[in-house]
C-alpha cells in the first residue's frame, strides 16, 4: 500500500509569489536565491524572514557582505515588512565578514554550524554564499569544486536540524550554472532588463522539487509594501475571481444613455465587452462616467482604470463623486511600466473588493502608453489577455479608444483588436453648415439585433443627448450631410444581427 507524505508549505508573505510556486514554499527546503546585483535578491530574502520567522521558528540572517549588517538593514526599513521589535528576538544576524577574510572556507561553514546548533533556527539565510566560495578561490583551488563542497556540506547540516534555507548569490545569466543549481530544492532566478530607459523585473521559479509551479518568467515590482509578484492572467482570475467561469448572460444592462439603450436593442448585454472609439473630445469618457453612474443608480458598483486623466483632476464631476463616496474604484496607478499582468492584478483586486459588475478601461491609447516596451511589441496579445481575464469574472467592460478623425472613412481600432469585443459604438464628427457636429452608430453587437442608424448627439452639463438621423451616404464622405426630417425610433432590422 503506497502512502503519500504531506509537505507542509510556508506562506512567503510575498503577495503573488505562494501561487507561482504552486501553494507555498515547502518547509525544509534548500533554496537558492539568484540573479544579477540589484535584481532584489535581498529584499526578497529579507521579506520571507520578516513574514516567516516567529519565536517557535526564529531566523539566522548571515551576512558575508564587505559592508555591516547595520548599513543594509538602514536600507531594508524603508519596506513595511521591516520590524525593528524582531531584531535579535526572532531574527538574529551575524556577520561573516571577518571569517571570510581568514580565508579558510571550512572555518565559515563551521562557523554557520555552531550558530545554528546554539540557536537552533527554523530559517537560515546566507548572503551572499558566492563571495565566500570567491574569496576562498583566490587563495588557491578550484572554485567550481569548492563551491559544490560548500553547498553540500551545509545542505546536510540544515536538513539536518530541519531548517528551511536560502543563499544568496550573485548570478548574471543562466550560463553561470553549476552542479551547484542541482543540488539546490528550489531555484529562484531574479532578472531585470532595461529597454528604452524601462526597467522590467521578472521572476522565475526553474526548480521546486515535489510541487508543480506555475512556469514561465513573471513580473514583479519593488514598492514601499516590498516585492509583489504578478502571476499570469489567466491564473488570477482563478484565485482571486474564485474561478467563477463566468459569461454573457440574457439580461441587459442600461448604459445611461436611454436612446443609446434604444439602438442597442434594449441595453448591453451583461457580461458584454463593449469598445467605444472615436476621436478625441467626441464624448468616449462622458459615455464612460454614464454608464458606471447608472450602474450606481441601479444598486452596482464599478471599477474604473484611469490611464489619462485623472477623475478628480478633470470636469466629470459626476464621476469624481462616484469614487469619493466608495461606488466606483479608481486604479490609478501612476507606477511606470507596468506589466499586463499587474494591470489585470489591480483590476481584479478592485472588482472583488467591491463585488463590481462593471468596468471601465480609459482609455486604450493611454494603457498602451502605460505599458513596459516589451509588452507594446505586441498589444494585441495584450489586449487578449486583458479581455479574456475580465469575461472570465462576469464583469461587463466598457474600454474607450482614440481614433484619428479623417472624415472619410470609419475605422474602429487603431490595433485591430476590434475581433476581440462584443460590442463596438464609433463616434466621429460630421461638418453641417461650417459646423463639428457628434455622430454615432453602432457597429457590432454580438449575437443581438441592433440600430444601423447613424444618429447626432450632444454633450451639455447633464450628459450625451441623442437626437437625429443623419441621412445621406454623403455625409461619410465629406460631403453636406443632412438629417432625417422626423428621427422615429432607432430602427433593429434582422441584418444588423452580428453573429
Amino acid at each position: 500500500m503506497n502512502t503519500s507524505i504531506d509537505i507542509h508549505r510556508l506562506s512567503t508573505g510575498v503577495p503573488g509569489l505562494d501561487e507561482v510556486l504552486g501553494g507555498g514554499l515547502p518547509e525544509f527546503s534548500f533554496n537558492l536565491i539568484a540573479g544579477p546585483p540589484g535584481c532584489g535578491k535581498t529584499t526578497l530574502a529579507h521579506q520571507i524572514m520578516f513574514s516567516l520567522a516567529t519565536p517557535e521558528r526564529p531566523a539566522i540572517y548571515f551576512t558575508v557582505l564587505g559592508e555591516p549588517p547595520l548599513k543594509m538593514l538602514r536600507y531594508q526599513q524603508q519596506f513595511a515588512f521591516f520590524d525593528g521589535e524582531a531584531i535579535n528576538r526572532r531574527v538574529r544576524f551575524v556577520n561573516l565578514a571577518d571569517d571570510k577574510l581568514e580565508g579558510d572556507l571550512h572555518q565559515v561553514l563551521r562557523r554557520i554550524v555552531a550558530e545554528v546548533e546554539t540557536h537552533s533556527p527554523g530559517l537560515v539565510f546566507v548572503d551572499s554564499f558566492r563571495s565566500l566560495v570567491a574569496a576562498e578561490a583566490r587563495s588557491g583551488g578550484s572554485q567550481g569544486e569548492m563551491l559544490q563542497e560548500f553547498v553540500h556540506q551545509l545542505g546536510i547540516s540544515m536538513t539536518s536540524w530541519q531548517a528551511t534555507t536560502f543563499l544568496l548569490g550573485e548570478y548574471c545569466s543562466e550560463a553561470d550554472a553549476n552542479p551547484v543549481f542541482t543540488m539546490a530544492d528550489g531555484l529562484f532566478w531574479l532578472r531585470q532588463n532595461v529597454q528604452r530607459n524601462s526597467m522590467v523585473r521578472k521572476l522565475e521559479i526553474t526548480k521546486m522539487r515535489g510541487q508543480p509551479t506555475l512556469p514561465g518568467l513573471h513580473t514583479f515590482r519593488i514598492g514601499a509594501a516590498g516585492i509583489e509578484v504578478f502571476p499570469p492572467a489567466s491564473h488570477a482570475v482563478a484565485t482571486i475571481a474564485g474561478g467563477k467561469a463566468a459569461g454573457p448572460s440574457a439580461s441587459r444592462l442600461l448604459t445611461g444613455v436611454p436612446k443609446l439603450d434604444d439602438m442597442l436593442g434594449g441595453g448591453l448585454p451583461r457580461g458584454y465587452s463593449l469598445l467605444v472609439a472615436g476621436p478625441s473630445g467626441s464624448g468616449k469618457s462622458i459615455l464612460a462616467a454614464a454608464f458606471l453612474a447608472e450602474g450606481a443608480r441601479c444598486g452596482e458598483t464599478g471599477v474604473i482604470a484611469a490611464f489619462e486623466q485623472h477623475p478628480d483632476r478633470s470636469r466629470n464631476r459626476l464621476l469624481a463623486n462616484l469614487i469619493a463616496t466608495g461606488t466606483v474604484a479608481l486604479v490609478d496607478s501612476r507606477a511606470p511600466d507596468l506589466s499586463i499582468d499587474e494591470i489585470v492584478r489591480l483590476l481584479l483586486n478592485e472588482i472583488r473588493r467591491l463585488d463590481a459588475s462593471r468596468v471601465v478601461i480609459d482609455s486604450l491609447s493611454g494603457f498602451e502608453l502605460a505599458l513596459a516596451p516589451s509588452f507594446r511589441e505586441d498589444f494585441r496579445e495584450s489586449m487578449s489577455r486583458l479581455v479574456t481575464a475580465l469575461a472570465a469574472t462576469g464583469v461587463t467592460v466598457l474600454m474607450t479608444s482614440e481614433l484619428e478623425d479623417r472624415y472619410t472613412d470609419l475605422r474602429f481600432s487603431p490595433y485591430g483588436t476590434a475581433f476581440l469585443t462584443d460590442a463596438i459604438i464609433v463616434q466621429r464628427y460630421v461638418e453641417v453648415d461650417s459646423r463639428l457636429l457628434r455622430m454615432l452608430a453602432v457597429v457590432k453587437l454580438r449575437s443581438s439585433a441592433h440600430s444601423n442608424e447613424l444618429r447626432l448627439f450632444e454633450i451639455d452639463d447633464d450628459g450625451i443627448h441623442i437626437s437625429d438621423r443623419l441621412a445621406g451616404h454623403e455625409g461619410l464622405l465629406g460631403g453636406k450631410p443632412t438629417t432625417a426630417d422626423a428621427p422615429g425610433p432607432p430602427a433593429t432590422p434582422a441584418g444588423a444581427r452580428d453573429e
